[in-house]
């Protein structure tokens, strides 16, 4: 992959080749260029060196049309105001920058030298770098593809966020009423994994207060730690703590 280092007005984060970029992204370019494009922030953008703005622009368009259809098929009988909501909790910049660091895309982002100093990306950055890539495999073999690895990339989000009606994040639900109550933050432990890499399971307790209040399961720790948040959330509105929950 090309590197700004000989230019004094640029740096970039530690960079391998194209071949481990594409390794990780499970997807081989056949114009591995506009991978280079998709990972080039406007900061280090010169004469011969695009930025990935304008695919930013079409991938955020991609994107959202990708997990919008995957939710009307796959919730036939949910209004278009629960839909509208469900998209969002998937598709935003928090969500995306995570699924960016999943992939370990970020030793692989070319920045200028203002950004790569702190050696920390804005949020939005590494969110963008996501809608980047997607357009850049639509560009290089169509939408279907695309749609594949939007899908592969986002599965276990959108399937936690189903597992509500209303989208909600137990987790952050979790920690406002455990802060509102005893000023503490939630945790989250590992008690077990299971099976191959494939098909690993893992066992998570949400602990408050130094207690064990939700034990779940997960074929994700994000899966596992969702579930686990809500039991937590169930038990202590329970013991008549807080405000009941809505039903999803």
């Amino acid at each position: 992959m090309p590197r700004p280092d000989d230019n004094p007005e640029q740096t970039t984060y530690e960079t391998g080749d194209l071949e481990a970029v594409q390794e990780k992204l499970g997807y081989r370019f056949r114009d591995p260029g506009l991978l280079v494009v998709a990972l080039t922030h406007s900061s280090a953008k010169g004469e011969d060196r695009p930025s990935n703005e304008r695919l930013e622009f079409l991938g955020d368009a991609i994107l959202g049309a990708i997990v919008a259809e995957y939710l009307h098929d796959a919730l036939p009988d949910t209004a278009e105001g629960e839909l509208t909501r469900l998209k969002s909790v998937v598709v935003n910049s928090r969500q995306l920058a995570q699924v960016t660091e999943r992939l370990d895309l970020l030793p692989h982002i070319t920045v200028g030298k203002g950004i790569a100093v702190s050696r920390q990306l804005p949020r939005s950055l590494a969110g963008n770098v996501f809608e980047s890539v997607v357009a850049a495999i639509h560009l290089d073999r169509g939408f279907e593809q695309a749609r594949t690895f939007v899908l592969r990339c986002l599965h276990e989000d959108i399937k936690v966020a189903m597992a509500d009606p209303r989208g909600r994040n137990f987790k952050s639900l979790l920690q406002q009423e455990v802060q509102k109550l005893f000023g503490s933050v939630p945790t989250y432990r590992v008690v077990s994994e299971a099976g191959p890499d494939h098909l690993k399971s893992f066992e998570v307790v949400a602990e408050i207060e130094g207690q064990a209040h939700g034990v779940s399961r997960g074929r994700t720790k994000k899966e596992a730690e969702q579930k686990a948040a809500r039991l937590a959330l169930e038990n202590l509105l329970a013991d008549g703590d807080g405000l009941a929950p809505t039903e999803g």
